[in-house]
């Protein structure tokens, strides 16, 4: 069986911390900026992690399931 290919746009969005965990970026903060308070693009700064109920599905488009 050949190996799983990893998905392009997956690859570019996570990655993995050191427990294991998969990080991710806050969406809304690329452009549009001018109406955002400063709060609010400042909170949109700070790295996340999935939810536990994607993670499987973002574990396969990263061919690590």
């Amino acid at each position: 069986m050949p190996k799983m290919k990893t998905n392009s746009g997956a690859k570019k969005r996570f990655s993995l911390t050191g427990s294991g965990k998969i990080k991710r970026k806050h969406a809304y903060k690329s452009h549009i900026l001018t109406k955002k308070t400063k709060k609010q693009k400042r909170n949109l700064t700070h790295a996340g992690l999935i939810h536990k109920s994607d993670e499987n599905n973002v574990k396969k488009l990263l061919a690590l399931k």
